[in-house]
């Protein structure tokens, strides 16, 4: 009887074990084909001046920065309401509009400049993705603290666009690579315990959308802060 009692629990943790690593290779499964997306629109934007000219000089270049925002806005209220393709969807739409809004870096950074920083940040996040996985430590508090630090450097950067002051710039993004990259670990260990064996198979895959969109906002913040400290610029 004993030895039953025992198999059974082992039968069952190790049907949570493949099914959480189902749910968390589906998180980073679309993670990074959101990633590869806005790497292809961005490069695709960057190289005609025509597109560039039309985002980048009317008044499209602020439904660039608020479409994003709405569509976060709008998963966030509307992800148990809607099924996990529409949200797939607009997860991948939302991708498309930032690789849009990042075209402009091409132009900025050198490439050589661009891949290093990439691999930097791909580097960062893995360690981080890892440790938040494994880690038994629960990083509420941590997150917590992290999350404040955010807010912080948000509003800090919206007081520099009137300041323009270089040093605030460098110190806001020294701490925004800090903050993201702690970030990761706490976001990572919050999605893993999302997971729960008796959700539908929809559920589950929503879980795994809202989870992507959040790493995916990890890394590309991480990303971008690493390049405004490492990157070089063209002549």
């Amino acid at each position: 009887m004993k030895e039953n009692i025992t198999s059974f629990y082992k039968d069952a943790a190790n049907a949570i074990n493949i099914g959480l690593r189902k749910y968390m290779l589906s998180v980073f499964t679309h993670m990074s084909i959101g990633l590869v997306c806005t790497a292809i629109i961005s490069l695709l934007v960057s190289t005609s001046p025509t597109i560039m000219s039309v985002l980048f000089t009317t008044g499209l270049q602020w439904l660039l920065l608020l479409v994003p925002l709405g569509i976060v806005i709008y998963l966030s209220a509307r992800i148990t309401h809607i099924s996990a393709e529409v949200a797939t969807t607009w997860f991948y739409i939302y991708s498309a509009c930032i690789g849009a809004s990042l075209a402009p870096i091409f132009v900025v950074y050198t490439g050589e400049s661009i891949a290093s920083t990439f691999f930097i940040a791909a580097s960062m996040f893995l360690s981080m993705v890892i440790y938040g996985y494994t880690t038994e430590k629960d990083l509420t508090g941590f997150g917590s603290f992290l999350i404040m630090g955010l807010f912080g450097i948000i509003i800090a950067s919206i007081v520099n666009i009137f300041i323009g002051s270089s040093t605030t710039n460098f110190v806001i993004s020294i701490l925004g690579v800090l903050i993201f990259t702690g970030l990761t670990a706490f976001d990572t260990q919050n999605i893993k315990s999302y997971y729960f064996e008796s959700d539908s198979q929809d559920i589950t895959n929503k879980k795994a959308i809202f989870g992507a969109l959040t790493l995916y906002l990890d890394f590309i913040n991480l990303f971008l802060h690493i390049l405004r400290l490492l990157g070089s610029r063209r002549d």
